[in-house]
């Protein structure tokens, strides 16, 4: 199983195997609400960061080949002015599930402030507690937050040191007053706002969700679906619990971009009287999105 790692056959493999990057992204530059400026930089931001993300080896962990993490980056082009974009990013990543052909999202966040400056064919350069833009900054923010959430998936709190390293960028971020998207309290739902709840001592009970949701869960049902489903039911009451703590945590909302469409799947094979327990459990922490799991009712 990916992330598990045998300490006599890693010693084995070291000498025989050249690791393989953690990576393969596709990152898209979307220009359209662009007019009359030459596509060419937009290809040339594309592909290099692109190389910038699957190239560069960003954990001590082995990956083989098929094991990369697959994912998604999304930048939207609002506009364009003397080399400084005003744009958006959604980042979206995915994980299998053991055993079968099934992907399941582990990331999903819309990012809607993300200014830079860039010139074409200007070097994407990354040394550590060191940030040279706001356009490395971000991708090297959502890069750990990918690893923490994948970690997570495989071990009890595996990913903790990856959300350590995206509150660390938070913090030297901070420092460039120009640089939007990191500052505390002015959106809920910024990158700041993630690295906070992730990081912090309520966030406890989510990394125990989602370990059990994961690992207990869905790796689970290959197995035995019911003993599967049966887990992954029970992981939820952590969110609860969550919300109880702090109900205007971005986790939740990172939880119902992810996996709410999911988990109301797998409540659709459960017996009538969870399907009802879901129900009520989905009204009380996701209010807004009734028409999602209004399924359960019938």
């Amino acid at each position: 199983m990916k992330r598990l790692i045998c300490i006599p056959v890693l010693f084995f493999c070291i000498a025989g195997t050249v690791e393989a990057q953690e990576f393969n992204a596709v990152l898209t530059i979307n220009s359209d609400k662009i007019q009359g400026t030459d596509n060419q930089i937009f290809n040339t931001l594309q592909t290099a960061l692109t190389e910038f993300i699957n190239t560069k080896k960003w954990t001590t962990a082995t990956f083989s080949q098929n094991e990369r993490i697959d994912c998604n980056f999304t930048v939207i082009v609002n506009s364009l002015e003397n080399n400084m974009f005003n744009c958006e990013i959604q980042v979206q990543a995915r994980r299998p599930v053991y055993n079968s052909t099934y992907t399941t999202t582990i990331f999903n966040f819309r990012d809607t402030e993300f200014n830079f400056e860039y010139t074409e064919f200007e070097p994407l350069e990354y040394t550590e507690n060191v940030l040279n833009s706001n356009l490395t900054a971000t991708i090297i923010y959502y890069i750990y937050m990918i690893l923490g959430f994948d970690f997570d998936s495989f071990s009890l709190n595996g990913g903790l040191q990856f959300f350590q390293q995206a509150q660390q960028i938070v913090t030297l971020a901070q420092s460039q007053p120009s640089w939007n998207g990191w500052s505390a309290f002015a959106n809920r739902r910024n990158r700041h706002a993630l690295a906070t709840a992730i990081t912090e001592n309520q966030g406890s009970m989510f990394h125990t969700m989602w370990y059990n949701y994961h690992r207990k869960g869905l790796d689970e049902m290959s197995a035995n679906a019911d003993r599967g489903r049966t887990n992954l039911i029970s992981s939820l009451s952590a969110l609860k619990e969550l919300k109880n703590a702090r109900p205007a945590s971005v986790l939740l909302q990172l939880f119902t971009d992810c996996k709410l469409d999911e988990t109301v799947a797998v409540y659709s094979k459960a017996t009538m009287q969870e399907k009802q327990e879901g129900h009520k459990l989905f009204s009380e922490l996701f209010p807004a999105a009734s028409s999602r799991y209004e399924s359960l009712k019938k």
